[in-house]
Parts: structure tokens; sequence; C-alpha cells
């Protein structure tokens, strides 16, 4: 039986830049601020 190898670059299909912990962390960022604006906004008016 023929074992095959891989470097991990290999079989993601490139590097590994951490890019999608950075738009998880700025899309969190942005819901948050974005329902703490449609929560305060309408309290103002009060």
């Amino acid at each position: 039986m023929d074992e095959r190898h891989y470097h991990a670059e290999q079989v993601t299909g490139g590097r590994q830049e951490g890019v999608v912990r950075w738009v998880l962390a700025i899309s969190l960022l942005l819901i948050v601020i974005a329902m703490s604006l449609i929560w305060i906004v309408p309290s103002l008016g009060d």
C-alpha cells in the first residue's frame, strides 16, 4: 500500500495568513456597534 504525505500548504491550497480571523473579528465589532446604535438611538428620543 502506497502512503502519500502532504504538506499543510498543499492541502489548504495556499498560505495560512489568518485572514478569516480578522474578517470575523471586524464583522463582530461592526455587529456590536450596529446593535448598540439600534438600541441607543431610539432611547434618546424619550
